[in-house]
C-alpha cells in the first residue's frame, strides 16, 4: 500500500504584515500529513497561496492560528468566506488563541449583508455553522487518528498566548516555532523532528528596516529585538534538537537588497551545519 503523501509548503515567508515591491508575503504554512490538509496561520495572501499549491480551499481540514498578530490571521475570515463561496459544505475546525472568537464574530458581522444575501438568494449553508472554533492552549491540541498536534507556549512579548506547534503523523515529525524569542525549551519540543520551520531575524537589518518604514518609533525596534530569534539562535535550536532539516522563514528584514541569502546562511552556520532551506513563497518541501 502506498504511504500517504507528506509535505510542508511555505505560502508566505516574510515577517511582519507589510508588503512592498520585492517582498514576500506574510506568514502561512500549508501541510499534508496523515491524510489531512492543515493550514497554520493565515496572513495576507493565504487563500491564493493555498490554491497555488493545487489545493482547493474546500480541501482544508484544519486551521491553526499561532497568535493574534495581524500577519498571522488577517486573511482567516476572507479565506473561510472564499472557501464557502467555492463550495464548502462541511465543518472546518479552527483552533486559535483566546480572542480569535471576537475576530471571527466581527468578520461575520462586517459581512452580514453578503452572507445573509447568499444564504437567501443562492441557497448557501450558514457560514457560521461551518466553522468549529476551538481555543488553543499549551499541551495536546488534537489527536486525530494518526495525526497528533501539540503546542508549546513560546516567548513573544507582549503577547502571552503565542504558541509553537508540533505535528506527528505519517511517521514524520514537523515542528513550527511560531514567532518567538530564543527559547531553549523549543529544542526539547522539537527533538528529532524531520523538519523544523523556525523564524529568523538579522539584528543588523533592523535599523535599516525601521528607517524605511516611516511610522514607527523606538518601541517597534525594541519589540522586534526582544520578541524574535536571530538566525544564529535558530540554528542553535536546530542543533540542540537534533533535527534532520532546518527551514528559516518569517524573515525580518525581507525584500531588502542589502541583505542576501549569504547573510542569512553565514549567521545560521555559526551554530548549525546540517541541511538548511531559506524559505520562499510557494516552496513545497517533501517529507
Amino acid at each position: 500500500m502506498t504511504a500517504p503523501e507528506a509535505w510542508v509548503a511555505i505560502l508566505g515567508a516574510k515577517g511582519g504584515p507589510a508588503i512592498r515591491p520585492g517582498s514576500q508575503m506574510p506568514t502561512s504554512i500549508l501541510m499534508r500529513l496523515a491524510g489531512r490538509t492543515v493550514l497554520v496561520d493565515a496572513g495576507l495572501g493565504a487563500a491564493r497561496g493555498v490554491c497555488d499549491q493545487g489545493v482547493a480551499l474546500t480541501e482544508i481540514d484544519l486551521i491553526l492560528i499561532t497568535h493574534l498578530h495581524s500577519d498571522h490571521y488577517l486573511e482567516l475570515g476572507p479565506l473561510l468566506h472564499t472557501a464557502w463561496t467555492a463550495g464548502l459544505n462541511r465543518p472546518v475546525t479552527v483552533v486559535g488563541p483566546p480572542g480569535l472568537d471576537a475576530y471571527w464574530q466581527g468578520f461575520l458581522t462586517s459581512m452580514a449583508f453578503d452572507i445573509d444575501l447568499r444564504i437567501a438568494d443562492e441557497g448557501r449553508p450558514d457560514l457560521a455553522g461551518l466553522v468549529d472554533l476551538r481555543e488553543l492552549a499549551e499541551g495536546l491540541v488534537l489527536d486525530l487518528d494518526g495525526l497528533r498536534i501539540d503546542a508549546l507556549r513560546n516567548d513573544h512579548p507582549p503577547i502571552i498566548d503565542s504558541f509553537a506547534l508540533r505535528f506527528d503523523g505519517s511517521g514524520r515529525r514537523v515542528a513550527l516555532s511560531g514567532d518567538t524569542a530564543f527559547l531553549p525549551a523549543l529544542a526539547d519540543f522539537s527533538t528529532g523532528a524531520d523538519l523544523l520551520v523556525h523564524e529568523a531575524l538579522l539584528p543588523q537589518g533592523v535599523d535599516l528596516l525601521l528607517s524605511r518604514l516611516g511610522n514607527g518609533d523606538d518601541r517597534l525596534r525594541r519589540h522586534i529585538l526582544r520578541s524574535h530569534t536571530s538566525a544564529e539562535d535558530a540554528g542553535r535550536i536546530a542543533a540542540l534538537a537534533g533535527v534532520r532539516q532546518l527551514v528559516l522563514n518569517h524573515f525580518v528584514p525581507d525584500g531588502m537588497p542589502e541583505f542576501t541569502d549569504a547573510n542569512w546562511i553565514a549567521e545560521v552556520r555559526k551554530a548549525w551545519d546540517g541541511p538548511l532551506i531559506l524559505a520562499r513563497d510557494g516552496q513545497r518541501i517533501a517529507l
